[in-house]
């Protein structure tokens, strides 16, 4: 309910690989105001979200972060 995107419409987060480049930095536009980025992202990378724009990041760099994410989580605390 607090997310920036709220009421926005869905496919601007979901774009397409014929999607102009300027929708996805729009989309970005939006998760930089937004006050629960870090949650969204934190969202994504529990869920596997492999589509879409989520807490301003992208598949291809949530693929990255995911690797990671998940390595800090088996490490031993």
């Amino acid at each position: 309910m607090r997310a920036a995107c709220a009421g926005i419409s869905f496919p601007l987060f979901f774009p397409t690989t014929d999607t102009p480049l300027g929708q996805v930095e729009k989309a970005r536009s939006v998760c930089s105001a937004c006050p629960v980025v870090y949650d969204c992202l934190e969202y994504a990378l529990e869920t596997n979200q492999v589509s879409g724009i989520w807490g301003g990041t992208t598949e291809e760099e949530r693929k990255s972060l995911r690797r990671k994410w998940l390595a800090a989580r088996r490490r031993p605390a």
